[in-house]
């Protein structure tokens, strides 16, 4: 079999069309585009892009569909610019779908998404070429604004309320009474400090000392309660008061001298009158006492 032979030139040739069929390929394919895919290519117009660039995705629902084919441009029209979408060939796009410019993300990059249109038992569809309806939503930045902003306003609001608060105390002196009434109560702490201080070093260990002395006195007094026979002491005590008892017993029977002195009525009666006779005696005494003395320096007669 004979082989062919390729002159050097149509070697580089076809190395060189390879090499631009590959360059191509790579390029779509880092761009995620998958050029065995059929596409349809669909149009919208925009007055502003915002930074829009080709092989930006197209979303449906979140989901990527396709990308951003070309953007083409004449600023003397009033809507600039003119959006060309590849969307893959499996997916009908509803008429009356509105092709949405919107923020991917918050680093600023832009991106378009399809938003279909109610259907309403239609079931016409969109074909390749046809130019969609367009729209702007609000960015990410602006939604955060719009949430935020009454947010900082109410913020600044307070702030600015209280700036003035606070200047209204510090003109007004309370500030400045509450800094003289801190300087002296720290002035009295120093002074209670020092009295302390000096309490701690003069005073405390005398007291300390005494409070060692009363200590030593209480454990001699402790140790002489524990000499003491408690068991020999109040057996004496329960004698002493069994004895009590056996006396006032006889005391109330009349038995003894000391009893028949409390219980004999008569003997009672006896004194009384014999106190009485003494008592007469001595007014008698004092009232005639010749009756019952007699002195003399050179005697008397007899009578």
């Amino acid at each position: 079999m004979k082989r062919i032979k390729l002159s050097r030139e149509v070697r580089v040739g076809i190395m060189t069309i390879v090499a631009i069929f590959v360059l191509y390929f790579g390029l779509n394919f880092l761009k995620g585009v998958d050029i065995f895919s059929p596409v349809n290519y669909y149009y919208a117009t925009y007055e502003q892009i915002d930074g829009l660039v080709p092989s930006s995705p197209v979303y449906i629902k979140g989901y990527k569909v396709g990308q951003i084919e070309e953007v083409q441009y004449d600023f003397l029209k009033e809507t600039a610019f003119v959006v060309k979408i590849s969307v893959s060939r499996d997916i009908n796009i509803p008429q009356g779908t509105t092709l949405e410019l919107f923020d991917d993300g918050l680093m600023g990059g832009k991106a378009v998404q399809l938003l279909y249109a109610p259907r309403n038992g239609s079931t016409a569809f969109c074909a390749s070429g046809d130019t969609l309806q367009s729209s702007t939503g609000s960015g990410l930045l602006d939604q955060l604004a719009g949430d935020l902003m009454p947010k900082i306003e109410s913020i600044a609001d307070q702030t600015d309320s209280l700036l003035r608060s606070v200047r209204l105390l510090v003109d007004g002196g309370s500030v400045q009474n509450s800094l003289s009434s801190i300087e002296k109560t720290t002035a009295d702490l120093a002074e209670s400090s020092a009295q302390l201080k000096k309490l701690m070093k003069y005073d405390m260990p005398q007291l300390i000392g005494n409070v060692n002395t009363l200590t030593g006195d209480f454990k001699v007094v402790s140790g002489n309660l524990r000499k003491i026979d408690f068991a020999s002491t109040f057996q004496q005590v329960d004698l002493t008061i069994r004895d009590l008892n056996q006396i006032t017993r006889k005391m109330n029977e009349g038995e003894g001298s000391v009893g028949l002195l409390l219980n004999d009525k008569n003997l009672y009666m006896n004194l009384v009158n014999m106190s009485n006779s003494a008592d007469e005696l001595l007014i008698d005494l004092k009232k005639t006492p010749k009756r019952y003395v007699h002195f003399s320096l050179f005697g008397t007669r007899e009578k």
